[in-house]
């Protein structure tokens, strides 16, 4: 099917589940979906989508109920400040703030707004982007990702973090496959120079990238033996969940856990790790009648 049609075809929010993932990641990797006999880890990610429904992962998506999650399992002390949640926008008392702190919507990828000095927002600008993430379902606005579904759209204000030492926050994301970590995505220079590595858990660059450079090197973390515990701990249960972390100020500090990485469409090159990568990942099997795995 051509690319224009797949185009076409993919705005269609209303289709069916199963055809729609088929459609979206069609489009995006030009590759046919098998959702049947899924072996490449962005294939396995849509049969994710479609097939693995525990209800707990409404909560977890959500980037402010995830918080007791994370403080059951591991300790308040990884979390970063939460100044405040707010259902509506005009909730947002912005004189109350800080003069750095971070804007997001719980309910989605991409709702961010990064304010390093208060005094020099466009609140009325802030305002209405902040309208727009809130009138976003995220499931049907990316790539039917289940766990959004039911999220209820809010805003969440929390401090603004930056590593000391590099005058840069690196975001290290731990891809853990039923409670193993396996590799690890970082993120380097993400509002200048941005390039994106792989190394695995010894600390190896790998020789795999996504579409952005991947020259840098970056020094393995001091932290990093206590980020793989703490992904090991968060992940525990699930086929898949990407485990993002930061490391700053001698801290360790939580940022998400991502069920869908790159939304099931950013391929690997060269093309061989994406099958690699999905040996890694064992999905759960359905049993004789049932729809959804509604349980982990």
């Amino acid at each position: 099917m051509s690319k224009i049609i797949l185009g076409l075809l993919k705005k269609l929010k209303f289709l069916p589940q199963k055809h729609f993932v088929g459609i979206y990641y069609e489009y995006y990797t030009r590759k046919k979906l098998s959702l049947d006999d899924p072996k490449e880890l962005n294939e396995k990610i849509q049969w994710l989508k479609v097939f693995y429904r525990p209800k707990i992962l409404n909560q977890l998506v959500d980037k402010y109920a995830v918080r007791v999650y994370v403080e059951e399992k591991i300790g308040k002390e990884y979390l970063n400040e939460c100044y405040g949640v707010y259902d509506t926008v005009k909730d947002v008392n912005f004189d109350s703030l800080p003069s750095e702190f971070v804007l997001k919507g719980v309910h989605g990828s991409g709702f961010n707004l990064i304010v390093k000095d208060k005094a020099k927002l466009n609140k009325f600008k802030a305002r209405l982007k902040m309208r727009k993430w809130l009138f976003h379902n995220f499931y049907y606005k990316a790539g039917h990702e289940w766990a959004y579904k039911d999220v209820k759209p809010r805003i969440i204000v929390e401090k603004y973090l930056r590593e000391i030492d590099l005058g840069l926050l690196h975001d290290y994301k731990f891809f853990c496959f039923n409670g193993v970590p396996k590799f690890i995505h970082i993120d380097v220079d993400r509002f200048g120079k941005h390039q994106r590595l792989f190394y695995d858990t010894e600390w190896n660059k790998l020789p795999y990238k996504h579409y952005l450079p991947n020259s840098a090197e970056v020094e393995q973390p001091s932290s990093l033996n206590l980020m793989l515990e703490i992904s090991e701990k968060l992940s525990e249960g699930f086929p898949l969940v990407r485990v993002d972390l930061y490391a700053t100020e001698g801290r360790v500090i939580f940022g998400e856990l991502t069920f869908y990485p790159g939304n099931g469409v950013l391929e690997f090159t060269p093309d061989k790790f994406n099958k690699t990568t999905g040996d890694y990942l064992s999905l759960p099997k359905l049993k004789k009648g049932q729809k959804y795995i509604r349980t982990f």
